[in-house]
């Protein structure tokens, strides 16, 4: 029997290269990763009433099938990729709410989802730059970052997937919470 990492891997090859059978034999093998991923993200670092898992995972989905699949060297690249769109439907909805509350006109479909203020939707956006920031001083840091926290990879395979060892893996990730812990203060 073929190890499920290793056809995750093989079925991500073969999306990326445009066979949509491919794909909608991808999407059944890493749905229940992904609801569990989300469901982290929403638990963790947002507001979980803003918005339900299940409505995270399928706008991920969509811009994830809106475009070409990114090339995916592995099963944990791939979850490290969708952890980034879904961060980045949070901070999209965060966004929508802030310039809907301030009557921007904008049209925002998920904005009009309810959540839990604004001071909230501030948090999580100041979270989201900072991550920026440190991602632009120290590309590892960033990466690291989302792997462990967004992608919900141990140490030891964020180290794989990285190609480095898991001592520096541990240094970086302590470096990177205390730089956030500094930037964000109480936040």
């Amino acid at each position: 029997m073929i190890d499920l990492s290793m056809e995750i891997t093989d079925l991500l090859r073969r999306a990326h290269n445009g066979d949509a059978d491919a794909l909608e034999t991808l999407i059944p093998l890493v749905y229940d990763e992904l609801k569990r991923l989300a469901s982290k993200h929403l638990h963790r670092e947002y507001a979980a009433e803003s918005i339900q898992t299940t409505v995270l995972v399928h706008e991920a989905f969509l811009r994830l099938a809106g475009k070409p699949l990114p090339e995916c060297e592995n099963r944990a690249h791939f979850f490290s990729i969708a952890a980034r769109v879904m961060r980045r439907v949070l901070v999209d909805l965060a966004r929508a709410r802030r310039a809907a509350k301030r009557g921007a006109g904008i049209e925002a479909p998920l904005a009009e989802l309810p959540g839990l203020g604004a001071q909230r939707d501030d948090k999580f956006l100041a979270l989201d730059e900072a991550l920026e920031r440190l991602a632009a001083q120290s590309p590892l840091k960033g990466r690291l970052i989302e792997l462990h926290y967004f992608a919900g990879l141990s140490t030891e395979e964020a180290a794989e997937t990285l190609s480095i060892p898991v001592y520096t893996v541990r240094r970086e990730l302590r470096l990177a919470r205390a730089w956030l812990h500094n930037e964000l203060g109480d936040a």
